[in-house]
């Protein structure tokens, strides 16, 4: 359940931020997306999200919800922090302008609703393998996938956690 104390009006439905997109949109503001689980923000987060948003005016981040990131496998204990939370602090950062969750186990219905200029994932990302990459295409967008920040990982986090015993 979502704690009313953590939501903020950046933090919208896909219905909700596709009505707030079109007037942006219709004023020629370059639209930027980017997804994740965004679990425990980490310096390698925060930099993907400052250049994402250096390639455009704004920057859309699809969150997965709590049960989609149970459905990526990444371990039992995932989420560590539930959307509500995770939401909040990536609403509070300078580079990001618009979160909402998606349910599905990819983001691909959410990029057709946003229908971004611009889709970037880290560089763990083959750009072949990019979800909603023939979408932003075919509407004349550009599809980057930007290098990673070296040594941040939050599953890495998460097993240095574990095997400290902290």
């Amino acid at each position: 359940m979502i704690q009313a104390s953590l939501l903020l009006s950046a933090v919208l439905s896909r219905q909700a931020l596709t009505a707030a997109l079109a007037p942006l949109r219709a004023q020629g503001r370059r639209i930027v997306f980017t997804n994740g689980c965004f679990d425990l923000i980490h310096p390698g987060h925060v930099d993907l999200l400052m250049r994402a948003r250096a390639e455009g005016d704004l920057l859309v981040v699809g969150l997965n919800s709590d049960d989609s990131v149970r459905r990526l496998c990444k371990g039992p204990e995932r989420p560590l922090n539930p959307f509500a939370a995770r939401a909040f602090v990536l609403a509070h950062l300078a580079s990001v302008d618009f979160v909402s969750e998606f349910d599905e186990d990819s983001p691909l219905e959410l990029i057709k609703a946003v229908r971004p200029h611009v889709l970037i994932k880290g560089g763990d990302w083959p750009l072949e393998r990019i979800v909603g990459r023939d979408i932003v295409e075919q509407d004349g967008g550009r599809t980057l996938s930007l290098p990673l920040l070296p040594g941040f990982s939050t599953t890495a986090l998460v097993e240095k956690i574990r095997t400290s015993g902290a």
